[in-house]
């Protein structure tokens, strides 16, 4: 990897026309190389496979002279020397010069590059190099994660209180690249190129895919995103490829409680998840407001109760332990099951028995785990 220090940022900042923005491309320079962060530092920075290139790179289908990045006026313009095998922005061929922007996804033929650019002058140039690199890292790596499925689900066990058998498994996942190993590192990233909707549905996909043929088959607990909720349809076709794919295992949709915004949505969203042989599930409920007539009116198979209601209830204080007890019998009286989320310990699992929850989850009965 590609080290940059204060005295090169200088230089850098020193060749562009305002002085201030420093340009990086982010990728590999040949096939199976690590990847390096590399500054835009000339005026005209081309790139090939010929010697003398700007950026050499050693693909066969990138041409001698394929491409050259041009700095003007504050801007970064791209123009394809009639390469053989095409230069490509976010996935269109280019024609002519063209004006990239940050974040931008450039292909010369096979080999893809991230754009980023930094113009913040207010920190050090060595935090700055720090910063634009784990970034323009972070987001190559997503690139890849995303068109190689490299995600791996792990399961979490969830129990019936009474005998503590396992009843089904909420799926979660982690990132097989380096960098993007946790959900937060997979969703940040996502969230950049507005890409939590693909993610969301990769990770639920490739749960499925795995966890469907199980001993057993105890059902499965699949998560959605907030942004999914904003387009219930794609949401829905997901979920019907989903199904297919299913070998019939039983499933739930969570839908975040802070998600649970309207009615109209909640109760299409339910009819459609029903319709599919798929139960519907509230996911840490008393998060934040509990949103009751919400519960009534889309009426879902379970409620999971936030961590947050659970964490220390053995030893609470009896106005606490009462208002958990009334929430669980006003749902249980609708005949929705609840689920206590996030028992550590066996006093916290007993009082959960005592209180009336039907299914419980946490470390107590085991961490996420591969199969």
């Amino acid at each position: 990897m590609i080290s940059i220090d204060s005295i090169a940022l200088d230089r850098i900042r020193q060749s562009t026309p305002d002085g201030g923005d420093v340009w990086f491309l982010s990728g590999a320079l040949e096939p199976r190389d690590s990847l390096r962060h590399l500054p835009i530092d000339e005026a005209r920075f081309t790139v090939g496979r010929k010697a003398g290139s700007s950026l050499k790179l050693r693909y066969k289908t990138v041409s001698g002279q394929h491409a050259v990045f041009v700095l003007r006026e504050g801007k970064l313009f791209l123009r394809d020397f009639d390469s053989t095998n095409g230069t490509f922005v976010n996935g269109e061929r280019i024609q002519g010069e063209v004006v990239i922007d940050e974040e931008d996804l450039v292909h010369f033929a096979e080999a893809p590059f991230r754009v980023l650019r930094q113009s913040s002058p207010s920190q050090s140039a060595g935090t700055i190099a720090r910063n634009v690199c784990d970034e323009a890292l972070a987001l190559v790596q997503f690139d890849r994660m995303m068109s190689e499925r490299l995600v791996r689900p792990l399961f979490q066990s969830i129990v019936n209180v009474s005998t503590a058998k396992v009843v089904g498994q909420e799926i979660l996942g982690r990132g097989s690249v380096f960098g993007l190993e946790s959900i937060d590192a997979m969703f940040h990233a996502a969230r950049q190129l507005n890409l939590e909707v693909e993610l969301s549905e990769l990770l639920r996909w490739e749960g499925i895919r795995v966890g469907r043929d199980q001993p057993g088959r105890p059902c499965l607990f699949v998560n959605t995103h907030p942004k999914e909720l904003e387009n219930v349809a794609r949401l829905v076709e997901s979920l019907a490829q989903v199904r297919e794919m299913s070998n019939q295992t039983d499933m739930v949709l969570e839908i975040h409680e802070s998600s649970v915004t309207n009615r109209h949505v909640m109760c299409e969203l339910a009819a459609a998840v029903k319709d599919l042989g798929i139960d519907l599930a509230f996911d840490d409920f008393g998060a934040g407001q509990a949103r009751l007539a919400e519960l009534i009116e889309s009426r879902p198979d379970y409620v999971k109760f936030d961590i947050s209601l659970i964490h220390g209830i053995d030893q609470a204080h009896p106005a606490r332990r009462q208002m958990l007890e009334t929430l669980v019998r006003m749902v249980r009286d609708l005949d929705i099951c609840a689920l206590a989320e996030g028992i550590e310990t066996s006093t916290e699992a007993k009082a959960c028995l005592d209180i009336g929850f039907d299914l419980a989850q946490g470390y107590f009965f085991g961490r996420p785990a591969p199969l």
